[in-house]
């Protein structure tokens, strides 16, 4: 998957301020990935039932501690506007806490939940399920995003928009030259709000954001959902499990009709939700601050490595959520990619 040995890499740009354009070089020294590995201590790559189940009950536990408070105390409040700000701090910290919860699903997608697979699916699934996230689906192409992470062709979740592409008149844009509006804030504004709302929608409906050759066989647009077991985003050999996650996502949606025929779909959605979107906004945020940034590049075909690619991403730290909430993967990205 790596390269073997330390490769050097050679990057011009113009230097700032220069009169004669003078290109200032700069040599990157990628080490090999064994190298890397073995700077890191062995009990990192340890994981336990014990305590990769503990952070699931605590996570769990407050979830749930969460949801009996608002449900039992919130639709006693009379002032209405005091009411609607109270539903809308639920969301937001149920959000953040089953955002948690999501990110120890991602983990049992990786394998790092538990030495035993089979563990780690059976729980992957029934939080992901939970979630409304397709776990076999979303694992096998978010692999693919590790295994080619910053490859412009071929990686599955992140790759930026090149010259070409931004030149090219879309009816999303009016079929109009998109640097004539880009820094409008209203438009950014528009386009921020999209982003966080449906980002992670449109990325399982239609892949986007996916490299032009991430898919594994031949498949029109509307033929590459995560949700669809014959999905060019898949293998043949992957359909079964593509079915079983759509198995999971048909009994939530069950449970949550039921739900609803009890308490309401208003109650439905102020409890869970609400919580829904927020995870995913959180989600769509970490993915774009993960792998945006003025100096992070992204390689083509010809000069990408795996190593090159893994350590194209970026830690962010986001105080005591992230280490506490969000069980570190804001704060620890890099070598998440290098060993997931």
């Amino acid at each position: 998957m790596a390269a073997t040995a330390t490769t050097t890499e050679t990057r011009s740009r113009k230097a700032n301020g220069s009169a004669n354009g003078v290109l200032k070089t700069k040599v990157v020294e990628y080490p090999d990935i064994q190298t890397i590995r073995d700077a890191i201590p062995a009990h990192c790559f340890e994981p336990t039932v014990l305590h990769s189940m503990a952070y699931v009950f605590r996570d769990l536990i407050m979830a749930g501690a969460l949801g009996w408070a608002a449900f039992t105390y919130i639709p006693q409040i009379n002032d209405s506007i005091v009411r609607g700000l109270a539903w809308a701090l639920y969301g937001y910290l149920q959000g953040l806490v089953l955002t948690g919860v999501w990110i120890l699903a991602h983990e049992a997608g990786h394998g790092a939940f538990s030495k035993h697979q089979n563990f780690n699916d059976v729980v992957g699934w029934v939080l992901h399920s939970a979630l409304m996230v397709p776990y076999f689906s979303w694992k096998f192409s978010h692999h693919r995003h590790h295994r080619f992470t910053g490859h412009m062709e071929k990686d599955m979740a992140f790759v930026p928009a090149t010259k070409e592409d931004r030149q090219k008149r879309r009816l999303a844009d009016l079929y109009l030259d998109r640097e004539l509006f880009e820094d409008v804030p209203i438009v950014q504004l528009v386009k921020l709000i999209l982003h966080q709302l449906a980002g992670w929608q449109m990325y399982l409906l239609f892949n986007a954001t996916a490299g032009p050759a991430s898919k594994q066989r031949e498949g029109g647009w509307l033929r590459v959902s995560h949700f669809e077991p014959t999905s060019a985003v898949f293998r043949p050999s992957e359909a079964l499990y593509v079915f079983i996650t759509d198995v999971g996502l048909a009994i939530v949606g069950y449970c949550l009709y039921l739900a609803s025929t009890v308490v309401g779909w208003k109650m439905v959605f102020l409890m869970y939700g609400q919580a829904y979107f927020w995870v995913h906004h959180w989600l769509v945020a970490i993915t774009y601050l993960h792998h945006t940034h003025p100096d992070v590049p992204h390689f083509d075909a010809e000069n990408w490595t795996f190593v090159k690619g893994a350590l194209a991403t970026v830690d962010r730290d986001f105080g005591f959520v992230g280490r506490h909430l969000f069980h570190g993967i804001i704060d620890t990205h890099v070598v998440h990619h290098l060993f997931p």
